[in-house]
């Protein structure tokens, strides 16, 4: 998830809702419907929360779930989890103190060489990412980031493209967790690793734009531990009865600020182990 600065947008981003909605009582079905069609109308909206001060957290979890299903529905399949807020400076920024989990599906995944579909979204957004690809099922509650870690077959580098349906990035934490965390697109890297041996708090990637090296950081960066971020999502879905199955990819959060996609821009994220992953702008 990024932060709530106002970016810039190629298309709808005057805060309106969706057609459709008016007169309707609101609901968690309501809510994903609602950012579903906004999705797919390319269209942002202001915060449901300035509208509806029902909308708590475990409401925004069951709107989550709804669009998956939804999703599912019309044919895409899970592949798995997402997090977000991970950074301790993105928790201070929208006032929390623990990251969200989301969902991943087949129709998120950017193929390698594809550039960031720009007609599709309305204010994309990069950030470059640790990924777990699962080799055994995790199951909370008391994950530990040792557990955790066990449970993982190997580890990629990843950029995620990002996109709010909210006006300028603007959102409660309700909001963008009903938003599946601002969901948008990823890609992973060619390159992938076994856990072992790797010190992941110490992974280092360096994020440039247009060849110019923007922004850097570490995988402490996530959560003290990207396995420590796995953790959390183990434990967070056990609360709803969920767990990681094997075979998914698990996108630990974003490393560095997102930054907004332009028009033919270059995106690099070159890490230490992980290897290089490399997106256009569109």
């Amino acid at each position: 998830m990024s932060d709530t600065n106002q970016t810039d947008a190629s298309h709808n981003d005057a805060g309106q809702s969706p057609a459709g909605q008016a007169g309707q009582e609101w609901s968690a079905e309501r809510v994903a419907r609602q950012l579903l069609d906004a999705e797919a109308s390319v269209t942002a909206q202001t915060s449901i929360v300035a509208e509806w001060e029902g909308l708590d957290l475990d409401t925004a979890y069951e709107a989550q779930d709804i669009a998956l299903r939804i999703r599912q529905e019309r044919g895409e399949v899970i592949t798995g989890v997402k997090l977000g807020v991970t950074s301790r400076a993105k928790q201070r920024q929208v006032g929390v103190d623990t990251p969200s989990t989301s969902w991943l599906t087949d129709a998120m995944i950017l193929p390698p060489g594809e550039p960031v579909p720009r007609d599709k979204m309305i204010h994309p957004r990069v950030e470059p990412e640790i990924a777990f690809v699962m080799g055994e099922r995790l199951e909370g509650p008391g994950v530990s980031a040792a557990t955790a870690l066990a449970a993982v077959k190997h580890v990629l580098g990843a950029i995620e493209v990002i996109d709010s349906r909210f006006a300028g990035y603007k959102f409660t934490m309700t909001d963008v967790v009903a938003d599946n965390a601002s969901s948008g697109y990823y890609v992973t890297g060619p390159v992938s690793v076994s856990p072992e041996g790797l010190d992941l708090g110490l992974e280092a990637c360096l994020l440039e734009i247009d060849g110019e090296i923007v922004d850097s950081a570490t995988g402490a960066a996530v959560y003290g531990h990207p396995a420590e971020a796995l953790a959390f999502a183990a434990n967070t879905l056990a609360e709803r009865g969920l767990a990681i199955e094997p075979g998914w990819v698990v996108i630990t959060g974003g490393m560095t600020d997102a930054v907004p996609v332009q028009p033919g821009m270059r995106i690099a994220a070159h890490f230490t182990n992980l290897g290089s992953i490399t997106v256009s702008g569109g």
